[in-house]
């Protein structure tokens, strides 16, 4: 690889990963929706931490996510509701924070070694969907659930049944980046290298 090669594609990663670490600081305009059960809204940002991981792959996407909670712990308003400061971490939402970086890392792994790899197209989307879950809900509400509960006082039976009132909009969500995802990489088949 030349020099002028690597750098066009170092170029291009940082490009993609100031892309995405922008959409899903974007995604923290819209306002939060609080669910009352536990101290933890909803919003759209996951679905930007979904699709960073789905199209970008494990450490670019796992990068975009880590940018935004970093920009997000360093005082930067980034998440909903305009929040922001080293305190979000040591909140009930730290957790959550936490688990964007590994889901991201996770779904896109999955995408790139396992889902982008079959050619039948309901294959694909299965098994994209399925990525999707275990990294964007599963690994998520698996460093979520346990942290909300050690900073609030609640029990884990409790946090978990909180944590429920998020699913029927994460599996929108996945299901809405397994769509996305599997066009953008029938399109474009060189995105995730």
């Amino acid at each position: 690889m030349s020099i002028n090669t690597a750098s066009t594609s170092q170029t291009r990663n940082t490009v993609y990963v100031a892309v995405f670490a922008a959409m899903i600081a974007t995604m923290g305009l819209l306002p939060p929706i609080t669910l009352g059960i536990i101290p933890v809204p909803i919003t759209l940002q996951t679905l930007g931490v979904m699709l960073a991981g789905a199209l970008l792959g494990p450490w670019r996407g796992a990068l975009a996510s880590s940018v935004v909670v970093i920009l997000s712990l360093a005082g930067l308003p980034l998440l909903a509701g305009g929040r922001g400061g080293l305190g979000i971490l040591f909140g009930p939402t730290g957790g959550y924070l936490v688990g964007w970086i590994f889901g991201s890392l996770v779904i896109g792994a999955l995408f790139k070694y396992w889902v982008l790899r079959n050619e039948n197209k309901t294959v694909r989307f299965i098994t994209g969907l399925f990525s999707v879950l275990v990294g964007g809900v599963a690994v998520i509400y698996l460093f979520g659930v346990p942290w909300t509960a050690v900073v609030t006082g609640l029990d884990l039976r409790t946090s978990f049944i909180g944590s429920l009132g998020f699913l029927p909009g994460d599996i929108l969500k996945a299901v809405v980046t397994t769509l996305v995802a599997l066009t953008v990489h029938h399109s474009y088949r060189g995105l995730m290298k």
